[in-house]
Order: structure tokens, then C-alpha cells, then sequence
């Protein structure tokens, strides 16, 4: 099988050794959990349940509000305590429904509730993934249900599933790809259907063989699906990367995948689609791996929204010292944390623990002008130049220079021998950019 790529990007350290071959657990249900009305792009869900209601697990807590927002679902069952702000994993405090478990059992999802889907029309698939409150489990946490029906103007011929899981330390889509390998898959086929496209690429790293060969065997006799090899490097995940590597098609300055005709979605997002639509189970748990040398006993695990980080910890065996660094994601896009108390929301890919904490505030030094940041970018951005001239609040010209075709993939920040944090002025700058062409 021929082994795709894209150009430049690093070779950091992968650590999945850790992880990789832990099939997925489920976590016994948390005494309460805490669910923020605001888990995705866009506008906030509104809340729909009262002080005291008892609610069941996959009931709607939470209603859309607009075109790009998500509906919100009570993870388990129970009673709602409060509906007030909370801490949030971006370090915001939003508005949250706090429920706390009853003694009765949480009804799992068994083959005698699946359905066919093969009959559904593509507005049912796509009114189920909306109610279902599915969003992009990579990370992006944008509603799928929008990206599903792209205008008019956009025609889509082809959809890519996206297996890189090319952060280190992180093997959750991984695992998935192993443990419901069946269930990912029809998840593919429904998202085909759903997209009316007859090309469909499942690309996974290279650094996954078992993942490659059951993956292939499984679509072995679906003329439509193709599973591709990539090679092992980072940003390789990233949409425009990918779709670089897969097709040789390049997104615009400031553009998104259906400019070039394509959807991509994770691995976590097909399964989710799958269990919306055959298992009539809404986006009420995902699959996270805890990892790094600070925690005691890493997994992979199936964990409830809304549960508190100290609560997986937990489970895990806590952590192996005091000063720990946990981080939500993986090291190169992950948010540190402050407190164990956030929950995990639907873009919970990992959490990180790494020891020796404190020596991960690294001295910033003057930039030396090694050229190091430049010879890395996938993006063939100059980082050190698009750093400056934001601190300098020189939008303009940082938008003239492609400031928006930086994807965050912090490949610059990590070999930057001044420990300049590019990537932190970077998104300033775009933000701004983007302010002032509204």
C-alpha cells in the first residue's frame, strides 16, 4: 500500500505505547455530572429542564439555538440540582446543568433497539445527527449537521474519514477503529449516503498497522470506501493536510474543505453518526484516553459527558505525584488545566498528565532567527514574521501574509529553540483579522 504525505511538519515523540494496545473500558457511572450548555461552535444551547426534574439518560437538557449550535442531552439518570454557571475546560465559567445520579441504572443500548437505516432519506439521517446533538469529536467540536448539508454552491464528490489521531500520547480513535470497527464503518457508509458522494477515503498514520489491516478487511467488498496509509507525522490530521496528502487538493486562503469539494469527519463523530441513527442514542459519552507519565493506570475509556476530570482520574488510579500538568487533549493542541473539578465535554479527546509540571514554563529568549519555525510549517507560513507583526497589532499586513492559513498545529512553537509562543500570538492575530472583516 502506497504511503501518503504532505510537505514538511515534525516528528515529535509519540508516546501511544502507553495506551495503543488498552482496548476501550466503560467508567461505572459518576454520582453527578456536571453539563455545559455550550460544548460546541456556535451559539449556546438553551436549557430546557427545571431545578429538580428528573431526568433519563438521552433526554434533551438542552435545545439548539440556531443554525450552527447543538442540542445538549442528561448523560445519566437522575435529578437536575442546579442550572447555574460552572467551571468550563476553556477556563470560562458557563452556564451548566448539574445532575446527580439516581440508584436506578442507566439503560444501555442493546442489538434489539438497532434499526435499518438504509431506507431513511437524507433529511431524516440529517434531522437524527442534529437532535442527536452530534458535533466533531476531533476536537473542532463544529455541528454535523451543518457540515452534512453544505449550500448549493458547494458540491461535494468526496468525504474523508479522518484515523491520523496524529497527536502523540492520544490512541482513542484508534482504538475505535479496532473495538467497533463494524460500527465505524456503517458510519462512513451512512455519512456517503447522507453527502450523496461515491468516493469515500478512510486515511489512518502508517504508525497503525492493525488499525490499517482491519479497517481494510472491513471495507474489502465496499467498492466506494478506499482505506489509505499516511505517513506518520505531525500535523498529518490536520483537514487541510490530509486532504493535501489524500487527494493533492489545496484549501483556500481562509477556506474551508468543501471549497474543494470535501467533508471530513473523525473517527468518533462516524461512530456517533452510527449509534444516532441505528441506535437511537444521542451524544451522551465518548471515548477519551488518559494518558503520560503522571497517571497511574492509563486507558482508554468511555466516558459520560459532563464528568468530572477528578472522577476519571480517579478511576484510573490518581495521579502518580503532586505536580502534575493535565492537560485536555494531547501536548501539541491540548488547553492545561487549573482544576480537576471541569468536566469532560464533547470534545474531550485526552487527558494528559505529565510530571515535573513546573519545568514546562520555559524562559521566552529574543528570536535568533534560525529559521526553524519557517522550514517546519505545513502551511508555508512564516510563523516568527506573522508572530511579530501581531504583537504589533499590524493586522493588515499579517493578513496579506496568510495569517489565516495558519492551522494552530503548534509545529512551530515546538521546535522553536527560544520558546517564543507563536502559535498563542498567531491566534490572536487571526482572531483580530476576522473581527475586522465583519
Amino acid at each position: 500500500m502506497k504511503v501518503l504525505t504532505f510537505r514538511k511538519g515534525i516528528h515529535p515523540k509519540e508516546f501511544k505505547e502507553l495506551t495503543e494496545h488498552k482496548p476501550i473500558e466503560k467508567l461505572p457511572t459518576p454520582k453527578e455530572v456536571f453539563i455545559p450548555l455550550q460544548q460546541h461552535i456556535g451559539s449556546p444551547a438553551k436549557a430546557v429542564v427545571q431545578k429538580g426534574e428528573e431526568v433519563k439518560a438521552g433526554q434533551i437538557i438542552g435545545e439548539s439555538t440556531g443554525f450552527i449550535s447543538s442540542y445538549i442531552h442528561a448523560s445519566i439518570n437522575g435529578k437536575v440540582k442546579t442550572i447555574d454557571t460552572f467551571l468550563h475546560p476553556l477556563g470560562l465559567s458557563t452556564q451548566t446543568v448539574h445532575i446527580t445520579s439516581s440508584e436506578e441504572a442507566n439503560p444501555l443500548v442493546t442489538d434489539s433497539d438497532t434499526k435499518s437505516w438504509e431506507s431513511l432519506s437524507k433529511e431524516d439521517i440529517i434531522s437524527i445527527i442534529e437532535k442527536s446533538g452530534i458535533v466533531g469529536l476531533g476536537g473542532a467540536t463544529f455541528p454535523t449537521h451543518v457540515k452534512l448539508k453544505p449550500p448549493k454552491d458547494k458540491p461535494i464528490d468526496t468525504f474523508i474519514l479522518n484515523g491520523c489521531e496524529c497527536e502523540p500520547y492520544l490512541t482513542a480513535d484508534h482504538r475505535m477503529m479496532l473495538d467497533f470497527t463494524d460500527k465505524v464503518v456503517q458510519g462512513v457508509l451512512i455519512i456517503t449516503r447522507t453527502l450523496g458522494v461515491k468516493k469515500a477515503y478512510i486515511g489512518i498514520e502508517n504508525n497503525k498497522p492493525d488499525a490499517i489491516e482491519k479497517m481494510s478487511k472491513a471495507t474489502s467488498k465496499i467498492p466506494e470506501i478506499e482505506v489509505v496509509a499516511l505517513k506518520t507525522k505531525y500535523p498529518q490530521g490536520a483537514e487541510k493536510m490530509l486532504i493535501k496528502a489524500v487527494l493533492d487538493r489545496t484549501v483556500p486562503a481562509g477556506g474551508l474543505p468543501m471549497d474543494v469539494g470535501v467533508v471530513v469527519n473523525n473517527v468518533g463523530t462516524a461512530l456517533a453518526i452510527y449509534e444516532a441513527v441505528v441506535e437511537n442514542k444521542p451524544l451522551i459519552e465518548r471515548v477519551v484516553t488518559v494518558t503520560g507519565n503522571g497517571i497511574k493506570e492509563p486507558k482508554n475509556l468511555l466516558i459520560p459527558i459532563g464528568t468530572k476530570l477528578k472522577d476519571v482520574i480517579d478511576y484510573c488510579g490518581g495521579l502518580t505525584g503532586d505536580n502534575i500538568k493535565v492537560i485536555m487533549g494531547g501536548p501539541m493542541m491540548g488547553i492545561t488545566i487549573g482544576s480537576l473539578e471541569v468536566p469532560v465535554i464533547k470534545g474531550t479527546s485526552g487527558i494528559l498528565c505529565l510530571k515535573d509540571g513546573k519545568n514546562f514554563a520555559e524562559t521566552v529568549y529574543p528570536c535568533i532567527g534560525c529559521g526553524s519555525c519557517t522550514r517546519v510549517c505545513p502551511m508555508n507560513l512564516l510563523p516568527t514574521k506573522l508572530a511579530r507583526l501581531s504583537e504589533k497589532g499590524m493586522w493588515e499586513m499579517a493578513n496579506k501574509m496568510g495569517i489565516l492559513n495558519c492551522t494552530e498545529c503548534g509545529s512551530c512553537a515546538y521546535v522553536c529553540p527560544s520558546h517564543i509562543p507563536l502559535v498563542q500570538h498567531i491566534k490572536v492575530g487571526k482572531f483580530m483579522v476576522n473581527q475586522l472583516k465583519k
